[in-house]
């Protein structure tokens, strides 16, 4: 049941961001976007009562506002900011990585000082916010001129090579970047290492993850070609990944750190190939929604799956050698998707 809390944000993402594209044909994206936080806010103060029903019903509203945000940014960055998209998407995926390690570094100590629902809820002040400055938004309401059909967007989309490269690119990485996220500190602890310094080394990859977020979007913008940056944080990843299977401890924080970084790094991208690889606001808000839900989907297995291999084998090792072929795979899909081609409407 605790591991649902943490799920059921995930089956939102898999589940619904694939119809994304009809609320933003019916609504206009500036509603769309301002029902989600809406709901984020809603959901945010819902969990916050001391009753285990609301808890669920909070998160899942969570999850449902998040699920819409997530896939409409690439398509606000697309409409709004072509010539940067490098750029923003290193500030608002930048932002989203420090938000998270905000989230996760202060609640707790927020709980011990107040208590777990004041903690809980206290982070709906942030959507709140971010309401009153969506406010002047909404009286655009922006709809496609000639709105595509919802099921002649999922035929193209899923016809093209280029939309399931970059699908199955985010999802092999959100499926290592799970599965680190719920395993490594574990990993650490049976080899010896203290709960409290394992976190810190987790805590180590997360905020490089953070740096290759903010980083790797603003060089990769600058090319129509992608593929010497996947080459780069591709192999920040295996080589991340191979340090931590070889050696037991030592230098574990530096292993982390590539890797937290090539993770980080690799998550932006993919949110880059979204906005360079469509042609219009309204693909890239059809095209994020698949990668996404596919995305998700695949991820929603990672701490499972590898926690499964532990189980069967009694062992990190297999887990880790398994890590390590998915992440050559994603640099396969990677390189397919860095290539300088484009979904197209009209094609």
């Amino acid at each position: 049941m605790i591991g649902l809390i943490t799920t059921l944000p995930l089956i939102c993402f898999a589940a619904l961001s694939g119809f994304t594209l009809y609320f933003t044909q019916r609504f206009g994206l500036e509603v769309t976007l301002g029902a989600a936080l809406f709901i984020l806010t809603v959901g945010t103060v819902g969990r916050s009562f001391a009753n285990v029903p609301a808890l669920y019903i909070g998160t899942l509203l969570l999850g449902i506002g998040i699920a819409i945000m997530n896939v409409l940014m690439p398509s606000i960055v697309k409409r709004d900011f072509p010539e940067r998209s490098g750029t923003m998407t290193s500030l608002y995926s930048g932002v989203m990585g420090i938000g998270a390690t905000m989230g996760a570094g202060l609640s707790v100590p927020l709980a011990h000082a107040t208590n777990w629902q004041f903690s809980l809820g206290s982070w709906a002040i942030l959507s709140f916010l971010g309401i009153l400055f969506w406010i002047p938004q909404l009286r655009n309401r922006t709809k496609p001129k000639n709105p595509i059909h919802i099921f002649a967007a999922i035929k193209k989309l899923g016809s093209s090579p280029i939309a399931w490269q970059i699908a199955l690119f985010m999802g092999l990485q959100s499926l290592i970047f799970y599965a680190i996220l719920a395993w490594l500190p574990e990993i650490l602890v049976d080899r010896g290492m203290t709960p409290t310094k394992a976190g810190f080394v987790l805590s180590i990859s997360q905020g490089a993850g953070i740096l290759g977020s903010l980083i790797i979007p603003v060089i990769a913008g600058r090319f129509k070609d992608q593929r010497k940056i996947v080459m780069v944080t591709g192999a920040m990843e295996i080589i991340g990944i191979a340090g931590i299977l070889i050696t037991d401890t030592f230098l574990v924080s530096t292993w982390a750190g590539i890797l937290g970084f090539g993770l980080g790094g690799n998550f932006s991208l993919a949110l880059l190939f979204i906005v360079l690889r469509a042609d219009s606001a309204e693909l890239t808000t059809g095209l994020s929604g698949m990668a996404q839900s596919v995305g998700y989907f695949i991820a929603s297995f990672g701490p499972v799956l590898f926690g499964f291999i532990h189980d069967l084998t009694n062992s990190w090792s297999i887990p880790l050698y398994s890590m390590l072929t998915i992440a050559a795979l994603q640099l396969l899909f990677g390189l397919g998707a860095a290539k300088d081609r484009m979904i197209s409407t009209n094609s």
